[in-house]
């Protein structure tokens, strides 16, 4: 277990915001997390558990105990007829996963690939991108109740999946089992996932459909393409859209696409013929959040050191550097802004994606 005090937050998040965690504890094993837990400073102490540092905003200093997940390891676990089960440590960087599976044959995930973060924090936030969600390729994860030092797993319908959603992003409930662990939806802030594992299924069939993918299929003549092209392709359209938070800091796409009814979107396409939208399984309308956003001409724009990415709207950047680098409050004053003006023209209520601390 290593213990930081007075650590610099700066290189831990991926949007560049400098700030401290007042302690810090680098967890690269189970153990570590049990000795947290034993520790007589530390186990009362609150917690904020950090993987990758691509989802959250930091508004200063961090006076929780920091648990930075560092656990490593990747392994196939099990082949059926059926499915690869594949297992990684959450301190694993979720897009060098996807490329591994797809090295040793394990196909599935490859939709996913490039998106920033540890595997620890996929399934809090169900990660998803172009057409696959993680909920689609998820088996089970273990965990650690942080309040009871108590190791539990749970399968899919245990975490509760939502669109960008999960029991680990809702508060615990009063009501208590026998086991000690909160009833119903709610975990955060009471568990740290420590390992996730991943159902890819047999026979391995391609996801396809979106515009960008189909785009590329037809560019490339290629009918049916393997999990490596689909994987490169989409490797290749997150690039040339999204900033690489090493060279422009950044948390991805900042808010989530919002879901409408059928007649709110019939309404809104009354008034905005051009809006892009994709029916959803359920009947409901998703809208494209960086459509809403561009539309409100903030593509570009910047509120301090806060910028709206020039190549996608749906993306906020740091156009600080160092020492100057943008402040969690100047990013929230932006996105604030951006969600008024969305509001006032569609109607139309943004939800940032991003955890704010």
């Amino acid at each position: 277990m290593v213990v930081e005090k007075n650590a610099p937050l700066q290189p831990c998040n991926t949007f560049g915001i400098a700030a401290r965690a007042q302690t810090l504890v680098r967890v690269r094993s189970v153990d570590d997390l049990l000795a947290v837990l034993a520790d007589p400073e530390l186990a009362p102490a609150p917690k904020f558990v950090l993987g990758g540092g691509s989802n959250i905003i930091l508004t200063g200093d961090v006076k929780p105990v920091v648990l930075k997940m560092e656990i490593k390891g990747l392994r196939l676990v099990e082949e059926t007829p059926k499915a690869w089960i594949v297992e990684a440590g959450a301190g694993e960087v979720w897009h060098d996963a996807v490329a591994w599976t797809l090295a040793h044959g394990y196909p599935g995930l490859e939709n996913l690939a490039l998106i920033p973060g540890t595997v620890g924090a996929s399934p809090v936030q169900n990660i998803g991108a172009y057409g696959v969600e993680l909920q689609d390729r998820f088996e089970s994860l273990d965990a650690i109740d942080l309040a009871t030092g108590q190791s539990f797993s749970l399968d899919a319908a245990q975490c509760g999946f939502g669109y960008r959603d999960s029991v680990f992003k809702h508060a615990p409930s009063e009501a208590q089992d026998g086991s000690g662990l909160p009833r119903g939806m709610g975990l955060a802030g009471r568990a740290v996932i420590t390992h996730v594992r991943f159902r890819l299924p047999k026979p391995w069939k391609p996801v396809l459909g979106y515009l960008d993918l189909e785009r590329r299929r037809a560019e490339a003549g290629v009918e049916h393409p393997s999990a490596e092209q689909i994987f490169d392709w989409i490797c290749d359209i997150r690039r040339a859209k999204l900033p690489d938070p090493a060279v422009v800091g950044n948390a991805g796409s900042f808010f989530k696409n919002p879901t409408v009814s059928p007649d709110q979107c019939a309404d809104i396409i009354a008034r905005e013929p051009k809006i892009v939208h994709y029916p959803m399984p359920d009947g409901s309308i998703k809208l494209a959040a960086g459509w809403l956003i561009d539309a409100c001409g903030w593509k570009g724009k910047s509120i301090g050191k806060a910028g709206v990415y020039e190549k996608q709207a749906l993306v906020l950047v740091n156009r600080g550097r160092g020492a100057e680098s943008v402040t969690g409050g100047e990013v929230m004053t932006l996105a604030k802004a951006i969600q008024t003006s969305v509001y006032e023209r569609f109607g139309i209520r943004l939800e940032p994606e991003p955890v704010v601390v």
